[in-house]
């Protein structure tokens, strides 16, 4: 059997051909079926006791530039911003109709005070998850404080709010806000490790999910535990340098779309890179739809948002105005996604094009079972992470509140490429050349660049060259990963090999020919190998894929818990 050391130094040190500039992306020519959405999402809160920040001057330019492009904009309010009357009157009299004011659900004393609940926080508002969020309460506190901010919402603004948004939200306060207030649309915060004491890893990659009535975080899987609220994700991360940032540490860095930030030199302030990643996000395959959110929250004061918002919100309007995309309230994107989807969709999030220049790559797929990400750099190709989406897995803090500052929210791990490596060890599933005899070490192949296609509403396929004249296929669909090789030898001799860094715990209970069976935070799950076989590699931190046919089957939707 190989060991460990000779595998991974095999898939690290092998020379690969990539070039990211020349790859190429076939999106679907009718762009209005399967739309390019932006949201520009602006919240208040009324308090801000980290620093001495003029609050209310950002959200009167915010409005300014909602009316100056004529864009409609939303402003989700916090409970304690509704008690100041300058917030309430510029709310009531620069609107328009196209406008939606909503509910910022971040929790402040008044608001629990009302709610007849003791307020244990270090200010008025306290960003730490046990007193400043809807999970620092029982379920039973959680909807005595709904009842409370949509009274007071409904005394100043004459109606109930349609769209609600939080860093972050659980499912029972989701689900009463469904079903006894009507509420049609969420966004929460994008997948981050640490980032602010928030955990949120493994979701579903931007674009929007109906969530499991057990865990808010996680998309359902059938219509009678599916909350009938779409969340989007928020804040719009970048699809190659995000998720890699900070590996080996305990939190995460900010590379996004807010305008304050400008991480790896790139994010929401510079200019450049807000340019690649709307062409990244609006102008690449996507499935269902392509989405992304602009704005930013009046806590960080309108001269460090200024610039960076002024240009985004002008270049909305500009691609608005030629037809690449269409600008709408949270609320009406609600609408549309409940009125166009069942049951959560699968989309696509495709970056073939480094703004970086250095030759990396990225594309997400999400269905309502899994979510995969496929990465080029120059050192190779691999897949970077899998996770597995099953409504039965609950939320920590589905029955109890959190009693901790911070807190997490996840899914699944089939491969973590985050949480499984080191700076020097990076986690994935390779391609590597199957030896000729038990003797022999595997080659791993040369890889050319990758080409994405759209093939059918739920179905993306990614291609890449492979040595002698072959080529890798990777099909994603809403239940089925598959990888195979095509247009090249009758019987070629590869396989895949799925690596962790040493010494690092992960959650596989066991490998069987057809199975891998895992164990995560309790409960067990199970991913079938529907064609191929799976081998344990002795004193290795890896698992061999080996194609049956020259196919490799990874069925995401079999039931998880061993028989």
């Amino acid at each position: 059997m190989r060991t460990r050391a000779t595998l991974v130094g095999l898939l690290v040190t092998t020379s690969w051909c990539f070039g990211a500039e020349r790859n190429s992306a076939v999106a679907p020519k009718d762009t209005t079926a399967r739309p390019r959405i932006v949201n520009i999402i602006n919240f208040v809160r009324g308090v801000e006791p980290r620093n001495d920040t003029d609050l209310f001057e950002p959200l009167v330019q915010q409005v300014r530039l909602a009316r100056q492009h004529n864009l409609p904009t939303t402003f989700l309010v916090q409970y304690d911003a509704m008690l100041q009357e300058r917030f309430v009157k510029l709310l009531r009299s620069e609107l328009t109709d196209r406008d939606e004011i909503g509910a910022w659900l971040e929790l402040a004393q008044p608001q629990v005070e009302a709610a007849g609940l003791k307020w244990r926080g270090r200010f008025p508002w306290d960003w730490h998850t046990d007193v400043g969020f809807t999970i620092g309460y029982t379920p039973a506190e959680r909807e005595r404080l709904m009842d409370e901010y949509m009274r007071l919402f409904k005394k100043t603004f004459g109606r109930l709010p349609r769209s609600v948004g939080c860093w972050l939200l659980d499912a029972p306060t989701l689900a009463y806000l469904a079903d006894k207030y009507g509420v049609t649309a969420a966004c929460v915060c994008r997948d981050q490790v640490g980032t602010d004491g928030y955990t949120l890893w493994g979701g579903y990659w931007n674009q929007a999910y109906y969530p499991s009535r057990r865990n808010g975080f996680m998309p359902a899987q059938t219509d009678a535990q599916q909350i009938p609220i779409p969340v989007f994700r928020m804040l719009g991360s970048d699809p190659i340098y995000q998720y890699d940032n900070g590996i080996g540490q305990t939190a995460q860095g900010v590379e996004t779309l807010e305008p304050v930030y400008a991480g790896g030199a790139g994010g929401g302030s510079k200019p450049e890179w807000v340019r690649w990643f709307f062409d990244t996000t609006f102008g690449s395959p996507c499935l269902a739809f392509a989405y992304t959110q602009v704005g930013q929250e009046n806590s960080f004061g309108w001269p460090r948002m200024k610039d960076g918002l002024t240009d985004q919100v002008a270049l909305v309007a500009e691609l608005a105005k030629a037809g690449k995309l269409r600008v709408e309230t949270l609320g009406e994107s609600g609408r549309w996604f409940r009125k166009t989807f069942p049951t959560t969709p699968a989309t696509a999030v495709t970056a073939l094009k480094d703004w970086k220049h250095e030759g990396r790559a990225s594309v997400w797929y999400n269905s309502r079972y899994y979510r995969v990400n496929l990465f080029w750099n120059k050192s190779g190709f691999r897949v970077r992470d899998i996770h597995r989406f099953d409504e039965r897995y609950a939320e920590r803090y589905l029955t109890e509140p959190v009693t901790t500052p911070s807190c997490t929210y996840d899914t699944l791990p089939v491969l973590d490429g985050f949480a499984w490596s080191t700076k020097d060890e990076l986690a994935g599933i390779r391609p590597v050349g199957r030896p000729s005899d038990a003797t022999s070490a595997p080659t791993p192949p040369r890889t050319g660049e990758p080409t994405v296609t759209e093939a059918g509403p739920d179905t993306l396929v990614i291609t890449m060259s492979l040595a002698d004249a072959d080529t890798l296929e990777v099909r994603c669909e809403p239940t089925m990963l598959r990888f195979k090789v095509v247009d090249g030898s009758a019987s070629p001799d590869w396989a895949l090999a799925m690596t962790w860094a040493a010494g690092k715990t992960v959650p596989i209970v066991r490998t069987e020919p057809d199975k891998i069976v895992y164990r995560h935070n309790g409960f067990v799950y199970v991913v079938r190998c529907a064609t191929g076989t799976l081998t344990a590699e002795t004193d290795a931190s890896a698992v061999t894929l080996t194609p049956v046919d020259g196919q490799i089957a990874l069925d995401m939707a079999a039931d998880h818990r061993p028989q």
